[in-house]
């Protein structure tokens, strides 16, 4: 880990950008704790801070500290899926049940489905359905005073894959596109029946280690998260009254690979402008991420959109973790990219739904000039502890 990476004070490798600062202390004044965001683009890269990174105290978030990055990880998961695609261990239209015999799947449901959530599966964090109904999923999901009891709990890939499939299924598979963390954990699953190895060391060997992400990990279990970091909050009423609790440290095995993973804005930076750039799949299987269903815009494990008035694509990817979120956006080349990270006090009722959306718009106009921030997908995946 390069120490001098890990810092607090705003720099930048190219021109002073004072509207870059603005926009994220406009974003910490709409509620959030704190931003941290790195831009790389034709004047060079700036990175910078605002808001606190501990309610009560006055430091700045670090600009390159530790984030659980959410449901970012699901395009390094992907990508394991196509390298393993491109080697002909894996086929993408064929039945995921093939290689996941001991779970029953729909036979009609192919491993491309996963990978685009067109399967069809219940969402093992709860599905949230268009006129207003919610029904539950793991029980840290149903209250504010259950997410907080069982935060260190250790939740098993199988347990949470058996639990969605205990659920009706969302829609006929292949029929339409509806989110779930279920798929990515059942190519998570899907990537260490095909290799015999863990996701963490196919991980690894794959992308971190030939990129040199040193700062990034597949944590599992542990709650732990490196220094620095910005501090993750919770609120929820109990006995009538509201309680705040720092929920920095939780085991995050209760999202699996549809969220788990840590990172920082540099290396996000990285591995998105390399995956942009060709480095990680052929040239036909990176094609075939960034063809974005009808319905959602969302390709293999990213998302996909014109570019605006600027022309060309965006290629993008957001999540949260309880407290933590993580922004990840390049043009379809890797030459420009925007990378945050977000720190804030979380609730049931996501009362920071608008404020995040709001600051994917924001900074999305700031640095790509017009192009249209995501969906209320992401808002919903990164304001509540339900990814």
């Amino acid at each position: 880990m390069n120490e001098s990476l890990h810092t607090t004070e705003n720099s930048a490798a190219g021109q002073d950008r004072p509207e870059l600062q603005k926009a994220i202390q406009e974003i910490v004044d709409s509620g959030l704790a704190g931003v941290s965001l790195r831009v790389n683009d034709e004047r060079g890269e700036w990175v910078g801070s605002a808001g606190v990174a501990e309610l009560g105290e006055a430091a700045k978030p670090p600009v390159n500290g530790y984030v659980r990055i959410g449901s970012n990880t699901k395009t390094f998961t992907a990508t394991l899926v196509l390298q393993l695609v491109a080697e002909g261990k894996i086929e993408l239209d064929t039945a995921a049940a093939d290689y996941l015999p001991e779970f029953g799947l729909d036979r009609r449901i192919t491993v491309r489905m996963l990978l685009q959530h067109t399967s069809g599966v219940f969402n093992f964090t709860g599905e949230h359905f268009e006129d207003g109904t919610v029904v539950a999923g793991i029980p840290c999901t149903i209250s504010g005073q259950e997410w907080v009891d069982n935060r260190f709990k250790t939740y098993p890939p199988e347990e949470l894959v058996r639990l969605a499939l205990s659920k009706p299924a969302r829609f006929e598979p292949g029929t339409s596109w509806s989110y779930s963390n279920t798929n990515y954990v059942l190519a998570r699953l899907l990537v260490e029946k095909v290799t015999g190895r863990s996701c963490a060391k196919e991980t690894q060997e794959r992308i971190l280690g030939p990129l040199g992400l040193s700062d990034t990990t597949v944590p599992y279990t542990s709650p732990e998260i490196p220094e620095p970091h910005a501090h993750a909050y919770y609120r929820y009423e109990e006995a009538g009254q509201q309680k705040t609790v720092d929920i920095t440290r939780q085991n995050p095995s209760w999202i699996s690979a549809g969220g788990d993973m840590i990172s920082t804005t540099q290396d996000l930076h990285t591995f998105i402008s390399a995956l942009a750039g060709g480095k990680l799949l052929p040239a036909g299987l990176l094609a075939e991420m960034r063809t974005p269903h009808p319905k959602s815009g969302f390709g293999l494990g990213l998302r996909v959109q014109d570019a605006g008035p600027s022309g060309g694509t965006l290629l993008f990817h957001n999540g949260g973790a309880a407290g933590h979120a993580a922004l990840m956006y390049s043009t379809s080349d890797g030459s420009k990219t925007l990378i945050a990270s977000l720190n804030y006090v979380d609730d049931a009722a996501m009362s920071l739904a608008g404020a995040f959306l709001k600051a994917m718009e924001r900074l999305v106009d700031e640095v790509f000039g017009g192009e249209q921030a995501g969906s209320t997908d992401e808002v919903a995946e990164a304001t509540q502890p339900t990814d």
